[in-house]
């Protein structure tokens, strides 16, 4: 995976962040900031279905680039011990929250599409009114 330095017009970085606060302890306050929260890569083709799938139902996500987060590398291992992986394991995003819960990775979003449950969250979360 590669962080590149560029920005884009539409990425308005997160609050700067104290030290003491650890990577995971940030991912959870940043998860519990809106009813739906994907971390990405820009770069990332998966994680650009996910954020269209969302869209596509009419759910505007809050999106954290992790390549253009000057944190981004800390907050991926931390994502990777949430999702239980180990130091070597697979690509980490994306990474989705729904009402400041854990859904998981695009695996767990699509198989959530699949049987209905996703929905149901995101009316939950109230990031979906129909």
């Amino acid at each position: 995976m590669q962080y590149a330095a560029a920005e884009q017009a539409w990425y308005m970085p997160a609050a700067a962040t104290t030290m003491a606060e650890s990577a995971v302890a940030s991912v959870e306050r940043l998860a519990s900031e809106s009813a739906v929260v994907v971390f990405s890569v820009s770069s990332c083709c998966m994680c650009h279905a996910v954020k269209r799938l969302f869209c596509g139902m009419g759910v505007h996500p809050t999106v954290h680039e992790l390549d253009l987060d000057p944190r981004g590398r800390e907050l991926e291992r931390a994502l990777a011990r949430l999702l239980g992986y180990g130091p070597a394991g697979a690509p980490v995003v994306p990474v989705v929250f729904i009402g400041g819960k854990l859904v998981g990775a695009m695996d767990r979003v699509m198989a959530a599409h699949i049987n209905g449950s996703l929905v149901p969250l995101l009316k939950e979360a109230g990031a979906l009114w129909l």
